[in-house]
């Protein structure tokens, strides 16, 4: 895992967040076929961009693009 894979990943994601809005991170797994750690290394980068707003639910993490 490098810096550019991990930014690859955070493109995925943030185009199926922009596709879609709000996801769960189920619905991230679903949408960019990343696997659950993969999508968390993805987040943490869109996070520390100040790209996306995480809230955690009581089944799942909810993100949505800012």
């Amino acid at each position: 895992m490098n810096v550019e894979v991990i930014g690859s990943w955070a493109g995925q994601v943030w185009n199926a967040l922009h596709e879609s809005g709000k996801l769960t991170v189920k619905g991230l797994k679903k949408a960019t076929k990343l696997k659950e750690k993969e999508i968390y290394a993805a987040l943490g980068w869109l996070a520390r961009e100040g790209k996306v707003s995480i809230s955690e639910t009581e089944a799942d993490v909810e993100v949505v693009l800012l």
